[in-house]
């Protein structure tokens, strides 16, 4: 993975570099570091760890516990969120309606 290919990772899932790091378990230095793909004039290598992270990541894997368990998905956790409620609408609010109908 080239630099430019981990940028265009990044925001290709719409992850800020803070983000990006929080995801890969990395300082947001490091983000720019591969981003870059050099650091203090040295060049600066993407480990396989980090592609294969990416990778997981961009297939929607957000976390894994090893074999014969469930991997944890985006779509599973968006799924797993309770629909928003709509608000109770209060007796008062009813009776104000009543009396602003006309007769």
């Amino acid at each position: 993975m080239e630099p430019g290919d981990f940028k265009k990772w990044r925001k290709g899932l719409k992850f800020s570099q803070k983000e990006a790091a929080h995801a890969l378990g990395l300082k947001r230095r490091m983000i720019q570091y591969y981003e870059k793909g050099e650091r203090d004039g040295d060049k600066v290598e993407i480990p396989l760890s980090v592609r294969l992270a990416c990778f997981a990541l961009a297939e929607g894997v957000e976390d894994y516990h090893g074999p014969n368990r469930k991997i944890r998905r985006r779509e599973d956790k968006k799924a797993d969120e309770p629909e928003a409620e709509k608000p109770k609408e209060k007796k008062k609010d009813r009776e104000k309606e009543k009396i602003a109908e006309p007769a």
